[in-house]
């Protein structure tokens, strides 16, 4: 008989379900089985993440040719613009929702640090660059590579790119459903989800409610922009969407990303270049989460809000958040500077903060992963349009 060959979304849903399911009833020395393998896994993510980068956008850069700055300016700016847009987006909607959704019983203090359980043993494997270092080395190769006469250096990132699509086949793609399982069934075990979201749940809905609206807006934009159906974009993106949602991490989700946006008709080595680029640097969902966090418990302290104080903290955060992407929970820590002194948080206003973003974590990377695609189109009818120009 035929042997039934699941896809990447179906066995991203059954780990999801298997993994809550499990916590449940595991015994605490099985789930620690689970979280050593997690461990691993993710130690080897971090150690690849920067050289899939620059596997990936430096040969990207290069085969766009002489063309590859101005889409390299094109590609930030949507990215800035996009992670801008669902900052203010967020603003108004939760300066309108929160006051009568929000009243003096709900309380921010039933939030309590869960004890999770730890693995049995860690293998440290540190990365040979940092993530920004790799993407100013991709920048710098593409660039110098797309105007150089030269082909051997060239040859050699095409081959180190060959190398990294074949870790990303053979690797971690077959890997991330058991890591996501493992995610989900310590997250269940712990009780830090349930109890988490038992106080926040309020906020979570609308947070959940705007991302979707977020979403079907980036993509009405980039199927009007890219001629294509808006609805057949987003459903192709799904599975990233999945996989984000239980990595938690927008730069672990990239080879999914990339794969589902080739799917979407735009052009292999320029999808190439933008998903580990977007993965970086746009960060719409991030942005909501934070800043309707940053609202909820501002006006749950009895803080005053002001739009000009949060329009100079949008635009900083979207610059902010670009030192340390890719890691689960990242995006909150790079704010945590810029909550203190331009919104005047305190330790404990940070701590509450840390919780409420930690546990809405998979929803923000799973819309920026999401909106990459989005990013990706509209730069491949742009390129394609000055091209035909030319």
């Amino acid at each position: 008989m035929k042997r039934i060959k699941l896809g990447l979304l179906p066995k991203i849903i059954v780990a999801i379900v298997l993994g809550i399911l499990c916590g449940l009833f595991f015994p605490g020395w099985l789930v620690r089985i689970f979280l050593t393998i997690n461990s691993l896994f993710g130690n080897f993510l971090n150690f690849i993440i920067p050289l899939l980068i620059l596997g990936l956008v430096a040969p990207g850069i290069a085969d766009l040719g002489k063309g590859a700055g101005r889409l390299l300016l094109i590609t930030a700016l949507l990215a800035y613009g996009f992670t801008l847009f669902s900052g203010f987006f967020t603003y108004f909607s939760c300066d309108l929702t929160y006051p009568w959704l929000l009243n003096e019983s709900d309380s921010l203090s039933a939030v309590q640090d869960k004890v999770a359980l730890t693995p049995y043993f860690t293998v440290e494997m540190p990365a040979v660059m940092g993530v920004m270092s790799a993407l100013i080395l991709a920048f710098t190769l593409g660039l110098g590579m797309s105007v150089i006469d030269g082909d051997r250096l060239k040859a050699v990132m095409e081959d180190f790119k060959d190398i990294i699509n074949k870790v990303i086949t053979a690797v971690i793609i077959p890997l991330l459903p058991l890591y996501i399982f493992g995610i989900f069934l310590n997250m269940t075990n712990s009780g830090q989800v349930a109890g988490v979201m038992s106080v926040f749940l309020k906020i979570i809905v609308v947070i959940f409610v705007m991302t979707v609206i977020l979403l079907f807006l980036q993509f009405f934009i980039a199927g009007t922009i890219g001629k294509k159906n808006p609805f057949h974009l987003f459903r192709n993106m799904l599975p990233a969407y999945m996989t984000a949602l239980g990595t938690q991490s927008s730069a672990a989700t990239i080879p999914v990303t990339l794969e589902q946006t080739i799917k979407n008709g735009v052009r292999p080595e320029l999808a190439g270049f933008v998903i580990p680029l977007c993965a970086t640097i746009h960060l719409s969902g991030s942005t909501m989460k934070i800043t309707a966090c940053a609202m909820a418990i501002m006006l749950m302290s009895g803080m005053e809000i002001h739009f000009g104080q949060f329009a100079g903290f949008i635009m900083m955060l979207g610059i902010a958040m670009v030192a340390a992407p890719g890691v689960p929970g990242g995006a909150i820590m790079a704010a945590l500077g810029i909550l203190q002194s331009m919104l005047g948080f305190d330790e404990t206003a940070q701590g509450l903060m840390i919780a409420l973003y930690i546990a809405m974590d998979s929803f923000g990377t799973a819309t920026n992963v999401t909106g990459d695609g989005a990013i990706a189109v509209i730069v491949d009818r742009i390129s394609e349009k000055k091209s035909f120009d030319a």
